[in-house]
């Protein structure tokens, strides 16, 4: 079923991207279920009370994907890939717009071991992680769209090997050195008690 899923959402995206506006209500529910157990998964991990909530996160990304106009969507992979960047961009902006600091705070920490991890860290800042992630990124900016699509996006290594035009073997390489990478970058962030 999921293959059949894989393939209709290539079919409604490409119709889509054609100009089918009768494609994007085909479309809609199968992407907004992906999208919203992608940002379910995400959000398990956030502290009970979290002012963002799944569904928020999902609508917000979903209106922001629509519109983003007439893009040449290629499959399912594409547009997952391009709603990781952008679900990664609203969690980031959310938690500046509520004067998280950067170095702790009242910033919300994601269990990262519930979610596809980043390290073994039982919590992480997500600003901080994301100013490590855009210094990955500044570095080897594949090792960077590896833990994007994997952590933000939830891909699978085969998907995530799919839209970087790799070979899943490089997929696993490059996630296990951005995972070491990261781990020694966001250890810098964190004040150590004296």
């Amino acid at each position: 079923m999921e293959l059949a899923s894989s393939h209709e959402v290539t079919r409604l995206l490409k119709a889509w991207g054609a100009g089918d506006d009768d494609a994007l209500e085909r479309l809609t529910p199968l992407v907004y279920r992906q999208l919203h157990q992608i940002a379910q998964r995400y959000m398990a991990g956030e502290r009970l009370g979290h002012m963002l909530q799944t569904t928020a996160l999902v609508n917000e990304a979903y209106l922001r994907l629509v519109d983003c106009g007439k893009v040449k969507w290629q499959d399912r992979a594409h547009f997952f890939a391009v709603s990781a960047p952008l679900m990664r961009r609203i969690l980031i902006d959310f938690a500046r717009s509520r004067g998280y600091l950067k170095r702790g705070g009242a910033v919300p920490h994601i269990p990262l071991e519930e979610a596809p991890s980043v390290c073994n860290e039982p919590d992480v800042n997500l600003v901080a992680l994301d100013d490590a992630l855009s210094a990955l990124a500044a570095v080897d900016e594949r090792k960077s769209k590896v833990v994007e699509l994997k952590f933000f996006g939830g891909l699978s290594v085969e998907e995530t090997a799919e839209v970087l035009r790799v070979s899943s073997d490089t997929v696993n390489r490059d996630w296990k050195l951005a995972k070491i990478w990261l781990l020694r970058e966001l250890s810098r962030e964190t004040p150590h008690e004296g």
